[in-house]
């Protein structure tokens, strides 16, 4: 799991992640509730019928242990599941309620997403539970729902209504609730061009056991103006993907070529989100930087890198239209619009299993061209500067929505070989 790594008030976190929440599409104006429980047993909440989309840290409501409510509003109508599942788990300490899009589908249709569709969110998620249609707002519904968490579950599909998620705090919770809403989303358009395929427990458990591999500690480090530069971007570059929905907390190493071999990545066990300058970890000589725990696919960026020498900046993440492709075994053809084939060309795919260290990467290094999915994990995109590296994801990601979206209306026809060969002579020359 992610690690918190600030200190903040209940009322600042829930603000921070309920508009998160809101600007990824992923609840409405007056949908979804949020809560934290503190030391002393009181439960911040967010209040009922306000705005999510412009949500305060005053708005915020504390319903005190003896049930004495402060703030200016009504506690969510949705309060009486919150104190029902803190009740019956003293392990979760905070609560997200929401009808994300696409867990809503999953709810109306009576059916929980499969998370061995990638490879990280069965630990993640863990196991999904159901909960029967009650009335909102009502205790039988926070009876129904604690049920369910008593059983350990720490994820809930609620029949008709949406999803409930608990955490051992507010980063972990939205970490489960946006890693499931991707898995929901992944496996919907999956279902649009292919038939999805799913990890078995096996391949995920050779996946999270890898041996880690102790990269050798730096004796010291510097931080040039230069290096601080890439870091900054980087950083810069991991907050946008996030907001623009190419990278969830869970998942996404970014990487940028600094001198010669040596380079900045991404840590692991960081919020995506909430990573700084800090966070970033540099490689040099084959050596980490002191006290921090690099991605774990530093491995794959290093030999990149060291047999590339045009590559300079590396983005490997999930994005649910790409990785709907990813899953289902389904050629990608970018041939759709001119940029998209002039960026990209061709992205080929490779089998679960070849990006694991312990086989032979010349797969990957055979396949590294702009783009590659790795099937049921993730996309690598490589470039010279990181903002090409970025756009390379986004002509990507756009170009795999359209081929989704364009599935209901009929077949691809694609740009043929003698409009290809013209953007050939035209732009490659």
């Amino acid at each position: 799991m992610s690690k918190n790594k600030k200190l903040e008030h209940p009322r600042d976190q829930i603000t921070t992640i309920i508009s998160r929440i809101y600007k990824r599409g992923m609840t409405t104006t007056s949908g979804g509730n949020i809560s934290i429980i503190d030391d002393d047993g009181h439960i911040w909440v967010t209040p009922s019928a306000v705005d999510k989309g412009s949500l305060r840290p005053s708005d915020i409501v504390c319903v005190k242990k003896d049930g004495t409510i402060v703030g200016k509003h009504k506690p969510s109508s949705e309060f009486p599941f919150h104190k029902a599942i803190y009740e019956c788990r003293p392990d979760i300490k905070s609560v997200i309620h929401a009808h994300p899009p696409a867990l809503v589908s999953f709810s109306i249709v009576r059916k929980i997403p499969n998370t061995n569709v990638i490879s990280q969110a069965k630990h993640i998620c863990g196991p999904i539970g159901y909960a029967k249609y009650e009335l909102p707002g009502s205790s039988t519904l926070g009876d129904v729902i604690a049920e369910e968490f008593k059983k350990g579950y720490k994820a809930v599909i609620m029949e008709n209504h949406g999803t409930v998620l608990g955490g051992s705090d507010l980063t972990d919770a939205f970490e489960r609730f946006e890693t499931l809403e991707f898995c929901a989303r992944t496996i919907l358009y999956g279902t649009q061009i292919g038939t999805p395929n799913y990890l078995s427990d096996e391949q995920i458990d050779t996946f999270e056991a890898q041996v880690k591999q102790t990269i050798p500690v730096q004796d010291n480090t510097t931080h040039p103006s230069d290096e601080v530069e890439k870091r900054l971007e980087i950083c810069k570059i991991v907050q946008r993907s996030c907001q623009q929905g190419l990278m969830i907390s869970s998942y996404g190493t970014v990487s940028m070529r600094w001198k010669g071999n040596d380079f900045l990545i991404t840590p692991t066990d960081v919020n995506r989100w909430d990573m700084d300058m800090e966070d970033i970890v540099q490689i040099k000589d084959g050596k980490r930087e002191p006290g921090k725990n690099p991605s774990r696919a530093t491995w794959l960026h290093q030999e990149i890198y060291k047999r590339n020498p045009k590559i300079n900046s590396i983005i490997m993440t999930q994005s649910p239209y790409l990785m709907a492709f990813g899953i289902t075994k389904t050629y990608l053809n970018v041939r759709t619009i001119p940029e998209s084939w002039i960026f990209l060309q061709d992205i080929p795919a490779i089998e679960y299993g070849s990006h694991f260290k312990a086989n032979n990467n010349s797969i990957i290094m055979e396949n590294c061209s702009t783009a590659l999915i790795v099937e049921n994990d993730s996309v690598i995109i490589t470039g010279d500067k990181l903002l090409q590296t970025f756009d390379y994801l986004e002509v990507a990601e756009f170009s795999a929505k359209s081929i989704v979206l364009g599935a209901s209306l009929g077949n691809m026809v694609p740009i043929d070989d003698n409009q290809v060969e013209d953007l050939r002579k035209k732009f490659l020359s």
